[in-house]
Order: C-alpha cells, then sequence, then structure tokens
C-alpha cells in the first residue's frame, strides 16, 4: 500500500515477514520480534490494537517502526497506544495502517503517528491535505502541533500590545 508523510506520498521500503530477504526492512508480529531481533536491516513491529504498552516497551529501543492497525474507523484504541509508546521514548516510525481515513490524519499526527498505510479509496492529493489542513490542537499533542489556547493569548497579548502602542 501507499503511506503519505509529510513529505508527501512515500515509497514503503518495508516488507512483511512473509516476502523478506535477510537484509530487506522488515515488519514482523509483535509475537515473533524474538526471531528476528539479531537480523541486519531495519526491524518494524506490527502490534495489535489490542496490546499494551508493557508488551511493547521492551522492545522500542530496537524498533524502527511500528505498525498499529485500524481495524474499524470507530476503533480508537491505536491512538491511546500511539501516545503511550511516544510518551514512553519511541522515536521511529509509527505507522497507523489499516481502515484509515483522511479525516482522522490530523488526530493521528497529534497522537504520534507520522506515517499512514492508504488505501486508493481516496484521491492521492486529498490524503495530503488532510494531513496539513489543521495545524492547531485543542489537546496536548505530541510532537509540534500547537494548542489553541496558546495561539488565543498569543494573539490576545498581540491586540494588547497594539493598541498600547
Amino acid at each position: 500500500m501507499p503511506l503519505v508523510t509529510e513529505d508527501g506520498l512515500v515509497a514503503d521500503s518495508y516488507r512483511r515477514i512473509d516476502g523478506a530477504g535477510a537484509g530487506d526492512d522488515l515488519i514482523v508480529p509483535l509475537d515473533e520480534l524474538g526471531r528476528h531481533a539479531g537480523r541486519h536491516g531495519r526491524l518494524g513491529a506490527e502490534v495489535p490494537n489490542t496490546a499494551g504498552i508493557e508488551e511493547v516497551r521492551p522492545w522500542l529501543a530496537r524498533l524502527d517502526l511500528v505498525a498499529l492497525p485500524f481495524p474499524a474507523f470507530t476503533d480508537g484504541r491505536a491512538y491511546s497506544l500511539a501516545r503511550q509508546m511516544r510518551q514512553a521514548g519511541f522515536r521511529g516510525e509509527l505507522r497507523a495502517t489499516g481502515n484509515v481515513l483522511p479525516d482522522q490524519l490530523q488526530f493521528m499526527a497529534q497522537v504520534g503517528f507520522d506515517a499512514f498505510e492508504i488505501s486508493d479509496r481516496f484521491p492521492a492529493d486529498l490524503w495530503q491535505k488532510a494531513l496539513s489542513r489543521l495545524n492547531l490542537s485543542y489537546q496536548g499533542a505530541v510532537g509540534g502541533a500547537r494548542h489553541v489556547w496558546q495561539e488565543r493569548l498569543r494573539a490576545g497579548a498581540d491586540v494588547l500590545a497594539v493598541s498600547a502602542g
């Protein structure tokens, strides 16, 4: 599947376990990580959204990518797990897979997702627009999203400075 990131549509260098060679970048199921921990190439894990952070935490320093599935657009468990991984210090690629919709990309980005496996259900340009459309957050976000209240305070300070000057 194609990937969309802040750089636009990008090629996926990772392969799922069934078609990978010895040096390929590889995504394996969480429960098979132990068999692949010493391999060459970048290692990613497909983590079910039913997993807890305790199951993943021991692997985070070794992983280059974590893929979290959205089996249905109404199933938001991967949002919580993504945020917990970022708070635990995971700095690798955090990829949303499965039933990913353009109107959810901003919310996914705010909890730490930075790559999205996309389908061809929607035009390619819609995915990139969806990722860049919103740049303010009502809640604490992972990364550089600005909070609405910070912008309101800044705007108020600007108004006061102009009227005082």
